[in-house]
């Protein structure tokens, strides 16, 4: 499956973005998915995953309750809604499915 991510972009803190993570080459509406974040300097983390239907969510704890990942598996995508962003969300955002990755999205948070 190709993992193509997008939506990233510069805001101010306590700003808002949507990133999406399209899914190409086969449904994923069987997989589970996740978005990772890596920071200038430091190594990737875990931000958030979401089951096959949608039904469980879980989130690191340095963005629960501001970020809601969420499917739409008629178009096989992945989103991940961030509010109230902070200068720390800087990052690139990486989606997951399964083995495969996607290039990744790069959000940058003023202060």
């Amino acid at each position: 499956v190709q993992l193509q991510a997008s939506g990233g972009g510069l805001v101010q803190a306590g700003g808002s973005l949507r990133l999406s993570c399209a899914a190409s080459g086969r449904t994923i509406s069987n997989d589970a998915a996740r978005w990772f974040r890596q920071a200038p300097g430091k190594e990737r983390e875990f931000v958030a995953s979401i089951s096959w239907g949608g039904g469980y969510t879980s989130y690191a704890d340095s963005v629960k309750g501001r970020f809601t990942i969420s499917r739409d598996n008629a178009k096989n995508t992945v989103y991940l809604q961030m509010n109230s962003l902070k200068p720390e969300d800087t990052a690139v955002y990486y989606c997951t499915v399964s083995d495969s990755w996607g290039q990744g999205t790069l959000v940058t948070v003023s202060s």
